[in-house]
């Protein structure tokens, strides 16, 4: 066993690469995750979140880099990583002729635990999920909600150091999503874990995480508390689009005193600017003295999404959109098919 700064850091990733084919998934990512810290990972489907999920929980093995989980190699010592962690998968995987309960127990004997400890903690669990009522009911008679929050109580059964949560409220409601939060910071606070949260919903990342890498394409573009994250952009922003798309007038919007940073796709400027309330009829008045016909005007904070398209050229709320339509089509043909 190789020993890490275990009173530090519960992960240790250092140039992780996977490759399938010519296809590099993860490409020379490198980053911790420290004890105690809900840690995510914000990026669109394909980006390389479940890869590094599954590499770091040993299911697949790292083309190069090392990583470190618990203190353990997730390739030499496998067998320990996997005592020390629990997973709640992205697919909903439990038994759904199986009750509640036998779900919970059969996880237990996966893990090797005596069933004088796994009753008693399983009993533990389904009341912090608040599943103690429908725990003798068939899975498949659960909601989506009911079916997540079991899943999360399954990953807890091994007493894990650190829990990886893998796009955990995927395809469901607002409401019912709302709800997971809450459970996922019970789980936080009562248990005083780690957790390795994966998502491409915003409003996700930025309620739990308290730091937050943006990965897209493999690559690890940005990492920072969501607050970092934000202040990162470096001021407000104002995206103006106008009918005409010459001439260019970046250049000269970019010498207005408060203006920071200028972008122009088409007709539409997107503008970084300190105190953008300030800059905004600046910049209106410069557009029209040139003739140009203002088309929208707005004006916004920093946010995680803003901070998204920063960083990858694009905004994380039409993958989200994408997202949830693919999981909702998956769920309607599987269900089709059974």
């Amino acid at each position: 066993m190789s020993e890490m700064n275990s009173g530090v850091n519960v992960v240790e990733v250092r140039n992780l690469s996977k490759t399938f084919g010519k296809l590099k998934a993860v490409d020379n990512v490198s980053f911790e995750v420290k004890t105690g810290e809900i840690f995510g990972f914000l990026g669109p489907n394909g980006a390389g979140k479940s890869t590094t999920i599954n590499m770091l929980t040993t299911l697949l093995k790292p083309s190069s880099g090392t990583a470190q989980v618990c203190g353990y190699d997730v390739y030499k010592n496998a067998n320990e990583v996997r005592r020390n962690v629990g997973v709640v998968p992205q697919e909903y995987t439990a038994d759904e002729d199986m009750t509640g309960r036998d779900n919970i127990i059969l996880c237990a004997d996966l893990y090797g635990l005596s069933r004088n400890i796994s009753q008693p903690h399983a009993e533990e669990l389904l009341k912090l999920v608040e599943l103690t009522d429908a725990a003798n009911r068939k899975v498949s008679t659960y909601s989506g909600g009911m079916r997540r929050r079991l899943e999360l109580a399954s990953g807890l059964i091994n007493y894990p150091k650190l829990l990886f949560l893998d796009e955990p409220t995927l395809g469901l409601d607002v409401q019912t999503r709302t709800a997971v939060w809450n459970y996922i910071r019970m789980v936080k606070q009562q248990y005083h874990m780690t957790l390795f949260l994966t998502t491409h919903y915003l409003e996700e990342a930025d309620a739990l995480c308290d730091r937050i890498a943006i990965i897209d394409h493999g690559h690890i573009v940005k990492i920072g508390t969501p607050d970092e994250l934000k202040a990162s952009i470096g001021g407000d922003v104002i995206v103006i689009g106008v009918v005409e798309k010459t001439p260019d007038i970046s250049s000269a919007v970019a010498l207005i005193k408060l203006v920071k940073d200028v972008k122009k796709n088409d007709g539409v400027y997107r503008i970084k600017a300190e105190r953008g309330e300030e800059a905004t009829p600046e910049i209106i008045d410069l557009i029209r003295s040139r003739g140009l016909h203002v088309t929208k005007i707005a004006l916004t904070k920093p946010t995680l999404d803003e901070a998204y398209l920063e960083y990858t050229g694009r905004s994380m709320r039409e993958e989200e959109t994408n997202r949830q339509q693919m999981f909702s089509q998956r769920i309607t043909m599987r269900r089709a098919r059974s």
